[in-house]
């Protein structure tokens, strides 16, 4: 039976996966070429890298600000009337660093404007689309639609080092922009739907069927809060090395062209990741897939710090981070829905996603500082080790997942406990 429902699942919104996979790509092809504008940039300008690292945080901040509100709207206007305006505004941002000039401040200003914009197509639009969609094939239909940034981490080193060794890092940015973005307009203005445009329109009770939390019971929830702390901690950590992995292989002694095909490869592991974490999720108890997965990261660090000088170990390395890497993102959506349901699902992922872009950009402001501070990253790499280990342990910890009962969903399970 749970069979069943799930291929009768996977018929109706296998198109909804597919816009959420270009979305997610488009969200993460500027934070996955930043490592690749820092020598360039730096060359250009003249500037350190505290400060090159420090637009994506300043972008990310903007967003977690923005991200609760955002998520509310989403639950009452639904993701397709919100993400497809947010697709053309986020193409003409990125095209935007173009014209930069070597002003601090208007670097400052460029990416405060695309914080602003970026929040119009973060993961909350394209997660509400997929978790309202499925039920039963939730984690495979996450695990799908995160490759999307897995995708941009393969494709973007290699294209983007292309794109700046051949015409330029400016000629880069609009070719992200407008190419890129376009594909991915198309995409979801032929795909992206949601459970608002499958909702008839007269019925104007059709919100309170759907099961789950209310705000105050998901602000009083232990679950909710260490997934929160377990997400900001494990990005914070990640997503600073994954800014500074280029800069970190390469003054290590490893070739520019070499160094891309190596994040590429992570990228790869990182599609396998999602589609097997996925199918975990929908099999195992959450937690303990999603502890595996955030505590493993560890040995990337380790690696780092310890067997830099080794080709194996790092392939190795830099295999499983990628395994570990976009799966983070589906983990958090996932059990976010299975411990606060789907009633206020999109301002409470909101909440958790504005944690999440706070850490992404805490995380490759302070590795830019730490580098400008101790001349090095190892300080950094053992505070990711260690961060990556208490993440996993705090999944690890959670309770058993409530059983929302679409019958039920003026209460609930937590509210009884």
């Amino acid at each position: 039976m749970g069979d069943g429902r799930a291929l009768q699942e996977w018929k109706r919104g296998w198109p909804v996966v597919a816009a959420a996979m270009a979305g997610f790509s488009f969200f993460s092809v500027l934070i996955s070429a930043t490592g690749l504008f820092i020598e360039p940039l730096e060359r250009a300008f003249g500037w350190d890298r505290a400060t090159l690292s420090m637009g994506p945080a300043i972008a990310t901040a903007v967003t977690a600000l923005l991200s609760p509100f955002y998520g509310a709207l989403i639950d009452r206007f639904g993701s397709r009337r919100l993400g497809l305006p947010g697709v053309v505004v986020t193409m003409a941002g990125t095209c935007m660093f173009a014209f930069a000039s070597g002003s601090k401040l208007q670097w400052v200003v460029m990416w405060i404007a695309f914080g602003l914009i970026l929040t119009s197509i973060k993961s909350t639009i394209w997660t509400t689309a997929v978790a309202g969609t499925f039920d039963k094939g939730r984690g495979l239909a996450l695990g799908l639609a995160v490759t999307g940034p897995a995708i941009a981490q393969t494709l973007v080193p290699p294209l983007g080092n292309f794109l700046i060794e051949s015409f330029g890092w400016r000629a880069a940015y609009v070719w992200f922009g407008l190419g890129w973005g376009g594909v991915t307009l198309l995409v979801c203005w032929l795909f992206l739907r949601d459970a608002h445009d499958r909702r008839p329109k007269a019925d104007g009770a059709a919100r309170a069927v759907l099961p789950g939390l209310h705000k105050r019971e998901a602000l009083r929830s232990r679950a909710l809060l260490q997934v929160a702390v377990s997400s900001f901690v494990v990005m914070a950590m990640t997503i600073g090395l994954g800014i500074h992995l280029f800069p970190i292989l390469t003054e290590a002694g490893v070739a520019r062209s070499e160094a891309a095909w190596l994040l590429s490869l992570g990228g790869i592991a990182g599609i396998v990741g999602k589609l097997v974490t996925g199918a975990l999720l929908d099999r195992f108890r959450p937690n303990w897939t999603g502890s595996l997965t955030m505590g493993v990261t560890a040995v990337t660090f380790v690696v780092l710090i310890r067997f830099l000088d080794s080709m194996p170990a790092l392939i190795a390395a830099l295999v499983i981070n990628g395994y570990a890497a976009g799966s983070k993102t589906q983990i958090t959506a996932f059990l976010t829905a299975g411990y606060a349901g789907m009633r206020n699902f999109g301002m409470i992922y909101g909440v958790m996603s504005a944690l999440v872009a706070l850490a992404s950009g805490l995380g490759p402001w302070i590795a830019g500082k730490v580098y400008d501070t101790s001349g090095g990253y190892e300080p950094f790499l053992w505070a990711g080790a260690v961060g990556c280990v208490l993440g996993g342990a705090l999944l690890l910890a959670l309770p058993p997942m409530p059983k929302w009962d679409q019958a039920e969903a003026e209460s609930s399970p937590e509210r009884r406990q």
